[in-house]
C-alpha cells in the first residue's frame, strides 16, 4: 500500500505521527512546502500550483486525518454517519444571483431560497418574489424558523434522508481533526491578519531569506477602474490590456501583485503608484510591499478556506469540532477566539480573504444551532467595534462581516436569547448613539448640518439590525425578557430624545433665508425608524405589563423633554362662555420642529392600551404626582406640527425656502405619515376624547392663530394677510373633519387592518384607475414590505387587462363609491381635486355628502361631542355668515365646502344616534343648537343655510346645501318621532322640496331641448347630402363604368402578368403632395423628381445559416441560404427632391450641435429622420412612373409562332456572344452570324424613356446608398456592382415582404399597407431603371454571367451550380438586365412590349425549371410514390434527372409544389410591381391558390408540364446542370444542401414562466472566465445564444475597436442588428450598430399586467404572447433601427451609454 501513496503522504505522515510534537511537525511541513509552491514567478500558474498543493500538502493532511487512504476513510465515515448532507442548504449567494422569497410562508422578507431549492419546493406555487442578491447572503432552505410551512425543499427534506447523526466519528479521528483545525486555523488566521510592517512569527520564518519582494496593489472604492488603469500604465510600464487585466483582478480579489523584484525596485514602484494616483484623485492607492514568503503563505492560507469547507462538509461531527476550535477562548487572556480575531480584523482584510472567512463562517458556525448561538453572542459582544470598523472602511457592506447580522438577528429564538443574555437592543442603540454623537448640539439634540453623506449612510445601515431583532414578536414573555427588553426600550427612548425637537425652524420675516437648512438627514433617520417604531409598539402590545411599563417610560421621557418650551405665562381665553387657561404659543413667531417622535410613540402606545383594555391599570403605573395625564401638554407638540403644515400650505413660510416645503411634504407622504402625521392626528383625537370639547376647540383656534378672528376682535385690510387667514381657516376646518371623521384606526374604532387598507385603496382608485404598482406605492408598507393589497383588491375593484402595450388597470367598484370621502386625510392637494372632479362626474348633480363613519370605541366616543359643542356651532356660523353677507375677501368656496361637510358629519352622527336609541337617551343635540343659537338675530346656522341656497356665488355647492337642509328635516322628524313623508305637509319644508323638484325638472327640460336640436341638424345634413347626389347624378353613375373599363372582369387575359397574354397595367395618374412644401405634383419621367424616404439596411431575417457573412467579392449570385441581404424599407412619405436636399442639409447642420447625436443618427452615413413620422432613413427612392405597355395580341401571336423557346435561346446566346466579341475588339459578325446577332431586334424595339436630370440624380443617390450599405464599402457610383446591388435589394425586399405576409397568414395581394406597397413599387421601378444609369457593357456582362448558370454561354466560365444560387434573385437580375442586349452602337433602343413579354415569359420558364430541378436535387432520399397526372409528369422529369444522378424514382410532386410556392409568390409580387397588371381575385384571399399563381405568371397549372412541353430543349440543359461537380458532391452528401421551402425564421421560443429563464441564467458559465462574480447573462432572441455582456472578459475586437459580447454577436448574427433579453434585468435591448441601442419592455408581465424592469417588484412573471408577437414583427419587418431612433429621440439623452460595451 505504501508504494501506491503519493510521494508527499508516504514520507510525511509517518514522520508527523512519530514526532513528539505532532502539531509543530505539521506546521513545519506547511511552512517549508508553501513557499516552494506559491509565488515562484511574477505571474501565478494556477493549475500547476493547484496540482502541487494537492500532492505536497493537502493530500498528506487528509491521509493523516483519516489514518488511511482518504477515499476509503471518507467512505467509512459517511457510512457511519448516515450521509454527510445537512438539512440546511447554506448556499452562499454571489452578487447578482437570483433569490426567491415566499410572501405566504416566509417569517420575514429576509428569508430567501436559492434557485435550486426554490424550483424543488412547495413555494413555487405560492405568491413568491424574486430579486437579485447583493451577495453574501445565504439560502434558508431547511431552517424551520424561517418558514411557516414548507421549510425544506425535496433535496433537503430530513424525511427523505436517514437521520443525520447516528454514529459520531471515532475518537482518534476526532482528535486528529481537532489537532489539524487548531494548527491550520491558527496558521491561516495569523497570516490573513498579518500587517505589512510586522515580522513573521519565528515558526514561519524561512531558513534562507532571499531578496524577492512583491509590490501589491489593493482594491478601494474611491478610485474608478479608469483611474487605476491609467495609474498602472504610467507606473509599471504595462500595456492597456495588461493594466485592464490587473484592475479586473484587483476588483475581484481585492489585491494583485503588480511587480516582483528586489525590495528597492518594489519601493520605487510603490512611490510611483502613490504619487501618480494622488495626482488623479487626491487620494493615493493602497500599496504594500510583501516578501515573497509572506505572499506564498497568504496564498496557501486562502487556499485552506475551501479545503476546510470540504473537510467539514464530510460529516456533522467534523463540522462541530471545527466550530469548537473556532470559538475556543484563547489561552492568552489578551487574545480573543480565532473567529473573533478574524472578525475584528475583517475591515483590514482584502476582498478575497474576506470572502474565504465569510464562507467558512456560513458553512460551519451558522449551520449548527448551538454554535450559531455562541457565535451570535460573540458577534454581539464585538458589535460596536465591528460597526466602527465598517463605518471607517470603504468597501461595500455585502463584503463586510457586519452583513452577517441578517443571518443571526432574524432568527426569532436567537433574537430573544440575545435580548435576554446580552441585551442586543441596547447594544445596537448605544452603537447608533455613539456613531451619531458628533452630531449632537448644546441642547443634546441632533443637528446634521454639514454631515458626511457616505458615513451617515453607513450608520443608517445599523438600523436594519434593530429591525431584524424586532421582526417577529414573542408569543410568551419571561421575566428576564421583559426586563432586558424594557432596558433596550429605554435606550431607544434616549435616541428618540435626541430627535425630539431637532432641526427646529423659525419663520423668516422680511428677507428670504440665505442658506437652506439641512433636512434630509433627519428625515432619512425618520424613515429608517418608521418600521422600528411600529415594531416596538407591536412588541409592547403583546404583553400588558410591558405595555404599561413602556407607556410609563415614554411618558416620563416626554415630560423630561425641553424642546421648544413656552415663553409666556398662562392666560385665560374666553369664547362662547367657555374659558381656557393655557400658555400662549405662536407657531408663526416662535421656533418649531416637525420631529416629535416621543409624543407620537406615546400616542401609539395609548391607543394600544385602549385596544387591549390595559388602560384600566394605567393609574398603577403613571407617577402619582402626574396621575392625571395633562392632555393639553401631550397634544401641544403634535398640534404645532399640524399648524406648521397648515401655515406652510397657506404660504406663510415662503421665505423659509424649499427645505421646509419638502419637510411638510414628507411629513404627510406615504413614506413617513404613519409615524408622523397619522400619529399627530391620533394624539389630537386622544386629547379630544379626554378634554372638554369647547376648550379643545379654543386650543385649536389659539394654535391656528384664528382665535381673535373668530372672536371678532381682529381685522385687516391687507389682501395677502386675508388670503393667509382664509387658507389657515380652511386647514383648521379640514383638521376638525379629520379629528371627528377619521376613525379607521384599530383601537380608536372597531376596525381591522384589512378595513383600513380597503378604505385606502377605494380612495386611491377614486382619483383614477390605477395599475397595481401605483396602488402599492400609494399604500404604506409594513415591516415585511407588505401592504395587504392582495386580500382587499378583489373586494373593491375590478381588473381591466392590458393590451399590447400599457398596464393592467384596477377600477373601483360602483358599490364602494358610497365610502368616498372628499376630505380623506391622506389625499395631497392635487389628489383631492382630482378625486373630487372624478366623483362629481360619476354622481352628476348629486351632493358629495360625507360617508357614514364606523362608531368610535367607547373610550373615544366623546370625540363626537366636538360636533355639537357651542364653539363648533359658533365657528360654523361665523364662516357661513361671511358668505351670506358676501364680505369680500373674508371667505372662500373651499371654506364653505368644508363647513358644509362638517355640518353634514354632525347631522349624520345625530341621525345615527337617534336611530340607535330613544330621543331622551341621546345627548347629541347639534340640530337643536343649529336652529336655536343666534335665533335672536335671525342668524342661526339653519337660517344661514336656507339663505345660502339662493346665492349665485355658491351655485357649485347648491346640491350639498340642499342635501344638508334635507338632513335637518330627517333629523327633526326622527326627534319628533314622525316619518319624513308625514311632515312634508309642514309649511317649512314645502318650499325647500319644491325648489329641489323645480331644479331637477328644469335640468331635464334643458337636456330634452338639446337632444331635439341635435336631431334637427342631423336631418338637415341628410337632406343636403341626398340633394347633392341628385344634382350630380351623372358623376355618381359614371363611377362603376369607368372602373369597369380599366379592368374588365370578364376578360380573363387581363389577369396575366407575363408573356403575350399580358393584361393592360392599371395606370393611374399619380398626383402627390410634398410633405415639406405641401405642393402637389404629378409623377412624370421628365418632371421634377418626387422621392420616398427610405432606409437601406443589411438583414439576416431570412438567413438559413446564421452567423455567415455576405462575401463582398461577387454579389452577382445570392447564395440560396440568403445569408445576408440588403433590405430597403420606406415609411411612404413623399417629398420633392430639392425640398429633401434642403431638409437634409438643414438636419446635418443643426443635428451636429446636439448632445450625443451619434447615439440617435449617424450623420456620416447620411441618416436623417422622416420629417413627418420620425422614422429613421438613410436615402430616398425616386418615384418613376410605369411605362404603358399595350400589347397587340394578334401580332403577339404571330411572333409567338416564330419565337419559340429554342429559337429564343439561340437568338439570345448569339446576341450575347456577338456583344462579347465586339467588346473584346473583334470584327462585327457577318453572314449567318450577323443575321443571328441582329435577329433579336426584329421582334420589335422602341425608344427608351428619357429621365429628367433630377430623377437621374436621385437614381444615383439611391443606388450609391444601396451599394455602400449592402457591401459595407466606401461610396462609389462607378463601381460595376452598383446595378447588381440594386437588383439584389429589389429581390430581397420582395422576399422579406412575402415572408412577412406568409408569417402573418395574410393574402399576397391587398393586405399590405399603402406605405409598404408604395415603397415596394418604388424599389422595383428604381431597380428596373438602374440599367439606364449604368454602363450598358457592364449590364450586358452581368446578364451573360447570370444567364450562364442556365445556358451554356461560351464566353463565361466558372459559373456556380444550380444548388449554389437563389433563383428568385437570379430571375430579378435577368428580367431587369435583359433590355441591355438591345443596345446598338449609335442608337439607344429597348425591346418593344411584345419583345419584353416574350423575354419575361422565356426567362421565367427557364428559371422556374431550374428552381424545380434545384428542389428535386435537394429532395433526394425523401421520396415516395404518388398517383395522378401531376405525379406522372413529375416522374418523367425525375426519371430524367435520375439517369444522371442517384435520385430514386417517383419523388413527391407535392414536395416540389410546396418548395416552389415561395418563389412563385415572390415572382407574382415582382411582376405585379413591374407591370401593374391586376392579380386574380383568388390571390387576395389567404389560401395558397397555386393555380391562380400559375395563371397569373403564364405557367401551366401542372408546373411539371413545362418540362414535358419543351423536353428537347431542357434535356441537354438538365444534363449540363446535373453534371456540375458541386451537384455530384451534394448528391453524395459531401456538402449539405438546403431544403425547400426554406425554414421561416422566428425569434426563439421563450418559456412561459420567467423563473425558468432565471434558472438558465444562474447555470450560465462565462466561456472565458472562471470566476463566479456578477455577470449579466444576456439571451440573443434571434438565435438563442446566452452571452456574457457588460464584462471585460468577453470583449472582442471589431473593426479595430474593443466591443462587448452582444455587439460582437449582433455583427455576425444579425448583420449589426440585435434583439437581446438581459435576463437578470428583465429588459430587452435593441441594438443597431456599435454606438446605438435602446431598451424596450420585456414581453413578460406579472399577474397585474405590468412589466418589471430590473425585477424591482419581483412578482412572478409570465410570457405575454401578444407582446412577444409585436417584438417579433418589429424584428421581422426591419423596424428595430426605427424603434431605437424613436425611443432615443423621445428620451433626449443626457448621459451617453456605451452600447458597444454591452
Amino acid at each position: 500500500a505504501i508504494q501506491q501513496r503519493p510521494y508527499g503522504a508516504s514520507r510525511s505522515v509517518p514522520r508527523w505521527r512519530q514526532a513528539p510534537d505532532c502539531a509543530a511537525a505539521i506546521l513545519r511541513h506547511v511552512v517549508e512546502q508553501g513557499p516552494q509552491i506559491y509565488c515562484l514567478a511574477a505571474e501565478p500558474k494556477t493549475q500547476e500550483e493547484e496540482q502541487e498543493v494537492q500532492q505536497r500538502i493537502l493530500h498528506p493532511l487528509e491521509w493523516f486525518l483519516f489514518g488511511e487512504e482518504p477515499e476509503a476513510g471518507l467512505g467509512k465515515l459517511q457510512q457511519g454517519s448516515g450521509g454527510s448532507g445537512s438539512q440546511l442548504c447554506g448556499r452562499v449567494f454571489k452578487e447578482g444571483e437570483t433569490v426567491y422569497s415566499c410572501r405566504d410562508c416566509a417569517i420575514d422578507p429576509t428569508c430567501v431560497l436559492c434557485m435550486d431549492c426554490f424550483q424543488s419546493s412547495v413555494h413555487k406555487g405560492h405568491r413568491y418574489k424574486m430579486h437579485a442578491s447583493s451577495g453574501g447572503g445565504f439560502c434558508d432552505c431547511g431552517d424551520v424558523e424561517a418558514w411557516k410551512t414548507g421549510p425544506c425543499c425535496s433535496q433537503h427534506d430530513p424525511g427523505a434522508s436517514v437521520a443525520m447523526e447516528t454514529v459520531r466519528p471515532s475518537v482518534g479521528l476526532q482528535q486528529r481533526v481537532k489537532l489539524l483545525c487548531q494548527v491550520l486555523l491558527r496558521y491561516a488566521s495569523n497570516l490573513l491578519v498579518w500587517e505589512e510592517d510586522s515580522e513573521l512569527p519565528a515558526e514561519l520564518q524561512p531558513r534562507v531569506k532571499d531578496n524577492t519582494y512583491y509590490c501589491v496593489l489593493y482594491n478601494d472604492e474611491h478610485h474608478s477602474y479608469e483611474q487605476v488603469i491609467h495609474t498602472l500604465c504610467r507606473s509599471i510600464n504595462c500595456t492597456q490590456t495588461e493594466a485592464q487585466a490587473h484592475t479586473a483582478l484587483i476588483d475581484r480579489e481585492g489585491r494583485r501583485a503588480v511587480k516582483r523584484g528586489t525590495l528597492r525596485s518594489c519601493q520605487q514602484t510603490k512611490e510611483l503608484i502613490k504619487t501618480t494616483s494622488e495626482h488623479i484623485s487626491l487620494q493615493p492607492l493602497r500599496v504594500e510591499i510583501l516578501h515573497s514568503v509572506v505572499m506564498a503563505h497568504q496564498s496557501f492560507a486562502q487556499r485552506l478556506g475551501p479545503w476546510f469547507q470540504q473537510i467539514i462538509g464530510y460529516s456533522v461531527g467534523l463540522r462541530q469540532i471545527f466550530c469548537q476550535v473556532a470559538l475556543e477562548p484563547s489561552p492568552d487572556p489578551n487574545q480573543t477566539s480565532l473567529i473573533s480575531r478574524l472578525m475584528l480584523h475583517d475591515a483590514r482584510l482584502y476582498k478575497g480573504a474576506r470572502k474565504v472567512v465569510h464562507e467558512l463562517i456560513f458553512c460551519s458556525l451558522l449551520m449548527e444551532t448551538e454554535y450559531k448561538r455562541q457565535f451570535a453572542i460573540e458577534f454581539t459582544k464585538h458589535y460596536k467595534q465591528l460597526q466602527k470598523d465598517f463605518i471607517s472602511d470603504d468597501h461595500e457592506r455585502n463584503i463586510s462581516i457586519t452583513a452577517i447580522s441578517v443571518q443571526i438577528f432574524t432568527v426569532p429564538t436567537l433574537a430573544r436569547q440575545l435580548i435576554e443574555e446580552v441585551n442586543v437592543i441596547k447594544v445596537i442603540t448605544d452603537t447608533v448613539m455613539e456613531m451619531l454623537w458628533e452630531h449632537l448640539d448644546a441642547n443634546h439634540r441632533f443637528h446634521f448640518q454639514g454631515y458626511n453623506s457616505d458615513k451617515f449612510f453607513r450608520v443608517q445601515v445599523i438600523f436594519h439590525d434593530l429591525r431584524y431583532i424586532l421582526i417577529s414578536k414573542p408569543t410568551t414573555w419571561t421575566e428576564e425578557l421583559r426586563t432586558q427588553f424594557l432596558e433596550g426600550f429605554s435606550a431607544f427612548l434616549g435616541l428618540l430624545n435626541c430627535m425630539q425637537g431637532m432641526e427646529e425652524v423659525k419663520r423668516q420675516f422680511g428677507q428670504h433665508v440665505e442658506v437652506e437648512p439641512e433636512w434630509e438627514a433627519g428625515f432619512s433617520i425618520q424613515m429608517q425608524l418608521r418600521h422600528i417604531l411600529a415594531m416596538f409598539q407591536d412588541w409592547c402590545s403583546s404583553d400588558d405589563k410591558v405595555l404599561l411599563q413602556a407607556f410609563k417610560e415614554c411618558h416620563r421621557a416626554l415630560m423630561r423633554c425641553t424642546n421648544q418650551p413656552f415663553r409666556g405665562e398662562a392666560n385665560d381665553f374666553y369664547m362662547c362662555k367657555h374659558i381656557l387657561h393655557t400658555r400662549p404659543y405662536k407657531v408663526s413667531q416662535e421656533p418649531v420642529s416637525i420631529h416629535v417622535p416621543i409624543s407620537r410613540l406615546l400616542a401609539g402606545l395609548y391607543v394600544h392600551l385602549c385596544r387591549t383594555g390595559s388602560i384600566k391599570h394605567l393609574h398603577e403605573y403613571v407617577d402619582p404626582v402626574s396621575c392625571t395625564l395633562d392632555f393639553t401638554y401631550l397634544v401641544e407638540h403634535p398640534l404645532r406640527c399640524v399648524v406648521l403644515a397648515a401655515q406652510v400650505s397657506a404660504e406663510m413660510w415662503r421665505r423659509n425656502g424649499l427645505s421646509l416645503v419638502s419637510q411638510v411634504y414628507y411629513y404627510q407622504d406615504v413614506k413617513c405619515r404613519d409615524e408622523m402625521y397619522d400619529k399627530d392626528v391620533m394624539m389630537l383625537q386622544i386629547a379630544a376624547s379626554k378634554m372638554d370639547p369647547d376648550l379643545f376647540l379654543i386650543l385649536i383656534l389659539l394654535r391656528f392663530e384664528l382665535f381673535e378672528i373668530f372672536n371678532g376682535s381682529c381685522s385687516s385690510k391687507d389682501k395677502e394677510v386675508l388670503k393667509q387667514w382664509n387658507r389657515v381657516t380652511e386647514e383648521m376646518l379640514f383638521l376638525l373633519i379629520v379629528i371627528t371623521g377619521e376613525r379607521y384606526v384599530p383601537g380608536i374604532s372597531d376596525v381591522t387592518r384589512e378595513d383600513v387598507t380597503m378604505r385606502e385603496v377605494i380612495h386611491l382608485l377614486c382619483i383614477e384607475p390605477m395599475a397595481h404598482s401605483s396602488l402599492v406605492k400609494g399604500l404604506p408598507e409594513n415591516e415585511s414590505h407588505e401592504t395587504g393589497l392582495e386580500t382587499v383588491i378583489p373586494k373593491v375593484a375590478t381588473f381591466r387587462k392590458p393590451g399590447v402595450s400599457g398596464h393592467g388597470m384596477y377600477e373601483v367598484k360602483k358599490e364602494c363609491l358610497q365610502e368616498f370621502n372628499p376630505f380623506f386625510y391622506h389625499y395631497s392637494k392635487s389628489q383631492h381635486s382630482k378625486a373630487e372632479e372624478a366623483e362629481k362626474k360619476r354622481r352628476s348633480h348629486e351632493a358629495l355628502k360625507p360617508p357614514v363613519p364606523p362608531p368610535f370605541c367607547p373610550l373615544f366616543s366623546s370625540i363626537v361631542h366636538l360636533l355639537s359643542c357651542d364653539v363648533f356651532i359658533h365657528i360654523l356660523r361665523r364662516v357661513l355668515q361671511r358668505a351670506v353677507e358676501d364680505r369680500n375677501g373674508l371667505w372662500t368656496e373651499a371654506m364653505i365646502q368644508r363647513a358644509l361637510h362638517l355640518t353634514g358629519q354632525a347631522l349624520l352622527e345625530e341621525k345615527t344616534q337617534l336611530e340607535a336609541a330613544s330621543v331622551e337617551e341621546v345627548t347629541f343635540n347639534f340640530s337643536l343648537k343649529a336652529r336655536k343659537t343666534g335665533s335672536e338675530y335671525g342668524k342661526t346656522l339653519f337660517h344661514l343655510l336656507s339663505k345660502m341656497k339662493s346665492l349665485d356665488s355658491l351655485e357649485a355647492q347648491k346640491d350639498m346645501i340642499l342635501w344638508t337642509l334635507q338632513m335637518f328635516d330627517t333629523v327633526k322628524c326622527l326627534r319628533e318621532d314622525s316619518s319624513p313623508t308625514a311632515s312634508m305637509s309642514d309649511e317649512q319644508t314645502k318650499p325647500e322640496e319644491s325648489v329641489q323638484d323645480k331644479e331637477k325638472a328644469e335640468r331635464k327640460r334643458k337636456a330634452e331641448a338639446a337632444k331635439l336640436h341635435r336631431q334637427k341638424i342631423m336631418a338637415q345634413m341628410s337632406a343636403m347630402q341626398k340633394n347633392f347626389i341628385k344634382t350630380h347624378k351623372m358623376l355618381y353613375e359614371n363611377v362603376p363604368e369607368s372602373a369597369a373599363l380599366s379592368s374588365p372582369a370578364s376578360d380573363i387575359t387581363s389577369r396575366v402578368a407575363v408573356g403575350p397574354q399580358q393584361g393592360a397595367g392599371v395606370l393611374e395618374r399619380e398626383v402627390l403632395t410634398c410633405i415639406l412644401c405641401q405642393e402637389e405634383q404629378e409623377v412624370q419621367t421628365r418632371g421634377l423628381a418626387m422621392v420616398l424616404t427610405a432606409c437601406v439596411q443589411r438583414s439576416t431575417v431570412l438567413t438559413q445559416s446564421r452567423g455567415k457573412t455576405l462575401s463582398t467579392e461577387d454579389p452577382l449570385f445570392m447564395p440560396p441560404d440568403l445569408a445576408v441581404g440588403t433590405h430597403t424599407g420606406s415609411c411612404g412619405h413623399v417629398m420633392h427632391a430639392p425640398c429633401w436636399q434642403k431638409y437634409f442639409e438643414a438636419v446635418q447642420n443643426t443635428t451636429r450641435n446636439r448632445l450625443h447625436t451619434e447615439l440617435i443618427i449617424d450623420l456620416e452615413n447620411g441618416e436623417y429622420m422622416c420629417p413627418l413620422c420620425k422614422s429613421l432613413c438613410n436615402t430616398v427612392v425616386p418615384l418613376i412612373p410605369l411605362e404603358p405597355a399595350a400589347i397587340n395580341y394578334e401580332s403577339a401571336e404571330l411572333v409567338g409562332e416564330l419565337l419559340t423557346l429554342p429559337r429564343w435561346i439561340q437568338i439570345i446566346l448569339a446576341r450575347v456572344k456577338g456583344l462579347r466579341s465586339k467588346a473584346d475588339g473583334e470584327l462585327e459578325p457577318f453572314g449567318d452570324a450577323q443575321a443571328d446577332f441582329r435577329s433579336i431586334l426584329s421582334f420589335g424595339v422602341q425608344e427608351p424613356p428619357k429621365y429628367s436630370s433630377s430623377i437621374a440624380e436621385m437614381l444615383v443617390v439611391c443606388a450609391t446608398t444601396v451599394h455602400r450599405v449592402g457591401l459595407q464599402v466606401a461610396p462609389n457610383e462607378q463601381c460595376p456592382q452598383v446595378p447588381v446591388m440594386a437588383w439584389n435589394t429589389c429581390a430581397y425586399t420582395i422576399q422579406a415582404t412575402e415572408n412577412m405576409l406568409e408569417e402573418e397568414q395574410k393574402p399576397l395581394f391587398g393586405s399590405l399597407q399603402n406605405r409598404q406597397l408604395a415603397g415596394l413599387k418604388a424599389v422595383v421601378q428604381f431597380s428596373a431603371a438602374q440599367r439606364h444609369r449604368s454602363s450598358q457593357a457592364v449590364v450586358q456582362k452581368h446578364f451573360a454571367g447570370m444567364l450562364a448558370v442556365l445556358l451554356p454561354v461560351p464566353t463565361v466560365e466558372d459559373t456556380p451550380s444550380i444548388l449554389e444560387i437563389d433563383f428568385f434573385h437570379l430571375l430579378v437580375g435577368l428580367v431587369l438586365s435583359i433590355p441591355a442586349l438591345y443596345q446598338e452602337k449609335a442608337v439607344d433602343l429597348q425591346p418593344s412590349a411584345i419583345s419584353t413579354a416574350y423575354n419575361h415569359l422565356h426567362l421565367l420558364h427557364l428559371v422556374t425549371v431550374g428552381h424545380m430541378v434545384q428542389i428535386l436535387l435537394s429532395l433526394q432520399g425523401h421520396a415516395h410514390t404518388e398517383q395522378g397526372d401531376e405525379a406522372r409528369s413529375a416522374n418523367s422529369l425525375v426519371s430524367y434527372i435520375s439517369l444522371r444522378t442517384a435520385i430514386s424514382g417517383s419523388t413527391l410532386a407535392e414536395s416540389v409544389r410546396r418548395g416552389m410556392l415561395p418563389f412563385l409568390r415572390c415572382a407574382a409580387l415582382f411582376f405585379n410591381c413591374l407591370t401593374a397588371v391586376a392579380p386574380p381575385e383568388e390571390l387576395s384571399s389567404t389560401a395558397g391558390h397555386m393555380e391562380a399563381l400559375c395563371s397569373y405568371l403564364a405557367l401551366p397549372s401542372n408546373i411539371f408540364q413545362l418540362f414535358q412541353d419543351h423536353q428537347d430543349t431542357f434535356a441537354p440543359l438538365l444534363q449540363r446542370w446535373c453534371g456540375n461537380p458541386a451537384v455530384t458532391k451534394a448528391l453524395k452528401d459531401y456538402i449539405t444542401v438546403l431544403r425547400y421551402p426554406r425554414k421561416r425564421n422566428r425569434l426563439i421560443d421563450l418559456p412561459e414562466d420567467y423563473s425558468v429563464l432565471l434558472n438558465q441564467a444562474s447555470h450560465f458559465k462565462c466561456p472565458k472566465s472562471s470566476d463566479e462574480e456578477r455577470k449579466h447573462p444576456t439571451l440573443c432572441l434571434v438565435c438563442g445564444t446566452m452571452l456574457c455582456s457588460q464584462s471585460t472578459c468577453c470583449q472582442k475586437k471589431l473593426e479595430g475597436q474593443e466591443v462587448g459580447a452582444c455587439t460582437a454577436h449582433a455583427a455576425t448574427c444579425g448583420a449589426g442588428v440585435g434583439v437581446f433579453l438581459r435576463v437578470r434585468e428583465c429588459e430587452i435591448v435593441l441594438m443597431a450598430s456599435k454606438t446605438r441601442g435602446s431598451t424596450y419592455p420585456a414581453p413578460y408581465l406579472d399577474d397585474y399586467g405590468e412589466t418589471d424592469p430590473q425585477l424591482g417588484r419581483g412578482n412572478p412573471l409570465h410570457l405575454c404572447p401578444e407582446r412577444y408577437r409585436k417584438l417579433h414583427q418589429l424584428w421581422q419587418q426591419h423596424c428595430v433601427l426605427e424603434e431605437i431612433a424613436r425611443s432615443l429621440e423621445v428620451l433626449n439623452v443626457m448621459f451617453a451609454f456605451d452600447w458597444q460595451m454591452l
